[in-house]
C-alpha cells in the first residue's frame, strides 16, 4: 500500500519566499497512487498541503515532459478550526520503464496582501511492463516480423493468365467509369470571407447566448472563450496562437506591433483561464461576465480603422 512521504516545513523555510510573500505551508505530504504502475496506464501524484486558512494555493499548469504526460488535474480544500488542507491530484502516464521521478510541481500562494510561489519536488514511481510475467511461456511476448519465405512455382502460365484477366477487367472498368463520368459543372465563385472582427464577435455572441456559467459549465465556458480569443489574436497578428502555451502567447504579443491591445488585462485573463481550465478553480458569475466583456473589448480595440488616411490616393488601372 502506498505511504505518504511527509515534508514538514518550519518557519525557517520562509527564507525561500520574498519579504512580502506568504509563509510556506505548515506541512506537505506527497505520494504516488499507485507507487508501481504499468507502462502507459495512468497513476496519480497526490499532494496534500496543510496551511493557514488565510492562504490559497493554486497549481500552475504542469507541463508534459519526455517521460511523463499530464492527463488531468483536480483540486479540493477543507477548512478546519485552526488550519486548512488543500489537496491536489495530478493524473499522469509514463512511457519509460524503471523507477522514474515525476516532474516537480509549482504552486501560486495567495494571501491577503502577499503573493508567492512554492514548489514540491517530484515523487518516485516505478513503471513495469504491461506484458504478463509468463509472456515468454504463453507466447504473449513481442516478436519481430518473420522474414519472407521462398515459394516454389511449377509454371508461370497461370500467373500470366491471371495477369491478363486482371488487365482486361481493369480496362473494362475504366471504360465504364469514363462513360458514366459526371458532366462538368461550373463551380460558383466562393463567397468572400467575412472580416475577422465580424466572425469573432459572432462567435462571442453565440457563446454568451448559451449561458454556460448559468448551467454550471464554467470550465467548458473558459475553454471556448480562450479558444475564440487565441484564434482571433493569431489571425490578427499572424502567428500560431492556438498551439502556443500561455507564456509563449504573451511573449509573442509583446514582441509584435499590437496597437490598442490591453496586454495587462489580457495577461490577467490568460492566468484566470488557466486556473479554471487546468486547476479547476471556481469563479463567480461576475468573473465570467467580465471575461467575455474583455474579449469584446480586445476585438474592438484591435480592429483597424476602415476610414482612409487624409493623404490616401485611389489609383485606377
Amino acid at each position: 500500500m502506498p505511504r505518504f512521504l511527509p515534508l514538514v516545513f518550519s518557519l525557517a523555510s520562509a527564507a525561500a519566499f520574498a519579504a512580502d510573500a506568504p509563509l510556506p505551508p505548515l506541512e506537505v505530504n506527497t505520494r504516488a497512487v499507485p507507487t508501481k504502475a504499468r507502462l502507459g496506464e495512468p497513476f496519480t501524484i497526490e499532494v496534500v498541503l496543510t496551511h493557514v486558512k488565510e492562504q490559497r494555493y493554486d497549481l500552475q499548469p504542469p507541463a508534459s515532459t519526455d517521460d511523463f504526460d499530464v492527463v488531468d488535474v483536480a483540486r479540493s480544500r477543507a477548512d478546519g478550526p485552526d488550519s486548512a488542507t488543500t489537496t491536489f491530484k495530478v493524473q499522469m502516464v509514463a512511457f519509460q520503464l524503471g523507477k522514474l521521478t515525476s516532474p516537480p510541481l509549482t504552486f501560486d500562494v495567495w494571501a491577503a496582501q502577499a503573493q508567492g510561489t512554492f514548489s514540491v519536488p517530484g515523487t518516485e514511481v516505478e513503471l513495469v511492463s504491461s506484458l504478463p510475467p509468463d509472456a515468454d511461456q504463453t507466447g504473449a511476448g513481442l516478436y519481430d516480423i518473420n522474414p519472407p519465405l521462398d515459394v516454389a512455382v511449377r509454371t508461370w502460365r497461370l500467373l500470366y493468365a491471371l495477369a491478363i484477366a486482371i488487365a482486361v477487367a481493369l480496362g473494362a472498368y475504366a471504360v465504364m467509369r469514363w462513360l458514366k463520368r459526371p458532366k462538368a459543372v461550373i463551380a460558383e465563385a466562393p463567397k468572400p470571407l467575412e472580416a475577422l472582427e465580424v466572425r469573432a464577435k459572432r462567435a462571442l455572441d453565440a457563446l454568451r447566448a448559451e449561458d454556460l456559467p448559468g448551467k454550471a459549465r464554467v470550465r467548458e465556458y473558459y475553454f471556448r472563450l480562450s479558444e475564440i480569443v487565441r484564434s482571433y489574436l493569431g489571425e490578427r497578428y499572424g502567428f500560431d496562437a492556438l498551439e502556443s502555451t500561455s507564456p509563449e502567447l504573451l511573449e509573442s504579443l509583446r514582441r509584435l506591433h499590437t496597437p490598442g491591445l490591453p496586454l495587462k488585462e489580457l495577461q490577467e485573463f490568460v492566468n484566470e483561464s488557466d486556473f479554471v481550465r487546468y486547476a479547476k478553480a471556481t469563479v463567480d458569475p461576475n468573473a465570467c461576465k467580465n471575461a467575455i466583456e474583455l474579449a469584446y473589448h480586445i476585438v474592438h480595440a484591435t480592429t483597424p480603422s476602415a476610414s482612409p488616411t487624409p493623404h490616401a490616393q485611389l489609383r485606377v488601372s
